[in-house]
């Protein structure tokens, strides 16, 4: 049975399990939203369920509670940063911030990380821009559970790709989705639903598409976008592999299968070929290209356009990218957050664990 909880008090337990490890006040803070957002979202795969492997990470030095967070290359739009081990949920907020001020003087700013660790949903990086009326980008590489098109071996991560792009009127749109046909957090919470997965999620390790959530875990890949070449999968390994060239080739972190593995009890590859994880963030003014009074009206006209779309159903009108998680977050809002039973089994281990105090108002 799931619990619900209100923002505010997840929102406490969670910057006090980071401020415990070490992070400063403002850390913790960005940390927190971070993670929050993708509760709040719906994408229940990347939030709260995610905070024990965090601190797992941070337990085997893994996780820098306290980085030194540079610039060690940098150009007038551009800039490389590393990320000292920090939380990527910290990390890529500070090189959306970097990649914003770029844009603001010059019209675009582009910022390539190295050196940091899973960075929580990639939507909310991206969405960092938003509210200066600019286009956000965030990608990121991952650890290596995906096999490309007719391989066996595991080579590229999940490699999501967010964009965020604002209206006048109008939600923004906002497409956030990793570059295979399912992120893995959905394979962990079909394991902890007991549910089998749809065919073309993920092949076992001799190739055999598997409808087991448990087939990655015992030593299967997960599937491009498309699932297999019929369906288009060379078209999600050319998307993944690009997120990972953006991500690491360019700034130097580890790429491919060298990726660090987010599980702290895999161990971390060998030969590795640069640093840590890597992402890339991009932000746009749209002033840079066109007035943006005149692009935001535009965007309106293209949003309802699309919305007024003939459905195939009418029960399911034609949705804009954004619109569920849109959806999800009114509900949450009324309703309070909801968890799975064993997501607050993991979290009331790790609040014994570290000696902060758990919730107690749950919300029936």
């Amino acid at each position: 049975m799931n619990q619900k909880y209100s923002y505010a008090s997840l929102y406490k337990f969670t910057s006090a399990v980071f401020k415990k490890i070490g992070c400063s006040e403002d850390d913790a803070a960005i940390a927190s939203k971070v993670l929050l957002s993708a509760d709040f979202r719906g994408i229940d795969s990347h939030g709260l369920a995610r905070l024990s492997g965090y601190i797992r990470l941070w337990e085997i030095g893994r996780v820098n509670a306290k980085p030194q967070i540079k610039i060690v290359h940098e150009t007038p739009s551009t800039a490389v940063m590393d990320g000292d081990r920090g939380l990527g949920l910290v990390v890529a907020h500070h090189a959306m911030e970097l990649a914003m001020q770029k844009a603001e003087n010059v019209g675009t700013g582009w910022v390539a990380v190295k050196n940091s660790n899973h960075f929580g949903i990639a939507g909310y990086h991206a969405m960092m821009a938003l509210e200066h009326d600019m286009i956000g980008m965030a990608m990121t590489n991952a650890s290596a559970l995906v096999a490309p098109t007719f391989s066996l071996e595991r080579m590229l991560g999940t490699n999501p790709i967010a964009v965020a792009i604002p209206a006048k009127s109008e939600p923004a749109f906002v497409a956030d989705f990793a570059t295979t046909t399912v992120a893995n957090g959905k394979l962990e919470v079909a394991q902890r639903k007991k549910q089998n997965i749809p065919q073309g999620w993920a092949q076992d390790k001799e190739g055999n598409l598997r409808t087991e959530a448990s087939v990655v875990k015992d030593g299967g890949a997960l599937l491009p976008l498309g699932g297999d070449r019929e369906h288009g999968s060379h078209k999600g390994y050319a998307l993944g592999s690009i997120v990972d060239i953006f991500s690491a080739v360019l700034s130097g972190a580890s790429y491919g299968p060298w990726v660090p593995p987010f599980p702290a009890y895999i161990p971390m590859p060998q030969n590795m070929p640069g640093e840590g994880l890597g992402h890339f963030l991009g932000a746009m003014r749209v002033d840079a290209f066109r007035p943006k009074e005149e692009f935001l009206s535009h965007m309106d006209n293209w949003i309802k356009r699309f919305r007024d779309a003939k459905p195939i159903d009418e029960k399911q009108p034609v949705i804009i990218p954004g619109d569920p998680e849109r959806a999800m977050e009114h509900i949450y809002i009324k309703e309070g957050i909801s968890l799975l039973e064993p997501v607050v089994e993991d979290l009331q281990i790790l609040a014994e664990k570290l000696e902060v105090e758990w919730i107690s108002d749950i919300i029936v």
